[in-house]
């Protein structure tokens, strides 16, 4: 099994949670976004992922492209530990969670779009940040709220174990702070946070641990 990844994609973090979770054994090659012209627009690389987006993942004869579907494939081929319960409802809020993160944060702040809004609409600095800071507050609120009635105890998404939800939220509040967003008014998330980031597995995925960390 391999995994494409940067070291700072959130969506390739969120997979190495997953599979250090699960103790999968999966080689990360770094694909980085600047070197030799991007290294997710070399030809190699759009012959599995036509988009030229990370992660990819390579099991076998399987490519697989996207984070939230290589999250449930992974908890498909090996379900223990599960990251989705068998409850048909628990399972759809669980997933709820995850796309305000995957569908309505991030896309919206990823590099692309901060690059498309500093290259192409000659925004600076300052308003490449309050667009950030905006995106992130818009998607964090409802969430806070999500998280105040899924969680059982402050210290995951949903219930009381982990699940895709935690995966997800975790890559999601590192970027925040990174681009300095104040996050003050989700205590939730932000003991969530703290008590996931006690996990080996977390620590070992986090992006200044990867062999292409600069």
């Amino acid at each position: 099994m391999k995994l494409y990844s940067f070291f700072r994609s959130s969506s390739s973090y969120r997979v190495r949670i997953a599979l250090n979770l699960k103790g999968l054994d999966c080689e990360v090659v770094p694909t980085h976004f600047r070197k030799n012209g991007g290294e997710h627009r070399q030809p190699e690389f759009l012959a599995m992922n036509p988009q030229g987006l990370l992660p990819v993942l390579v099991d076998g004869d399987v490519i697989l492209t996207q984070s939230l579907a290589i999250l449930e494939y992974l908890d498909d081929i090996c379900p223990s530990p599960t990251l989705l319960p068998d409850s048909p409802v628990e399972r759809a809020k669980i997933r709820s969670l995850c796309q305000i993160i995957g569908c309505e944060i991030h896309p919206l702040n990823n590099l692309r779009v901060l690059s498309y809004l500093r290259e192409n609409l000659s925004l600076d600095e300052h308003a490449i940040t309050e667009w950030y800071q905006h995106w992130v507050s818009e998607g964090l609120r409802p969430l806070e709220i999500f998280a105040t009635e899924y969680s059982a105890n402050s210290e995951h998404m949903f219930g009381d174990d982990w699940t895709l939800a935690d995966v997800v939220l975790i890559p999601q509040l590192y970027n925040a702070r990174r681009f300095n967003c104040p996050l003050d008014d989700y205590p939730t998330l932000c003991k969530i946070d703290e008590n996931l980031q006690k996990n080996k597995a977390v620590a070992a995925a986090s992006p200044e641990n990867q062999p292409d960390a600069e």
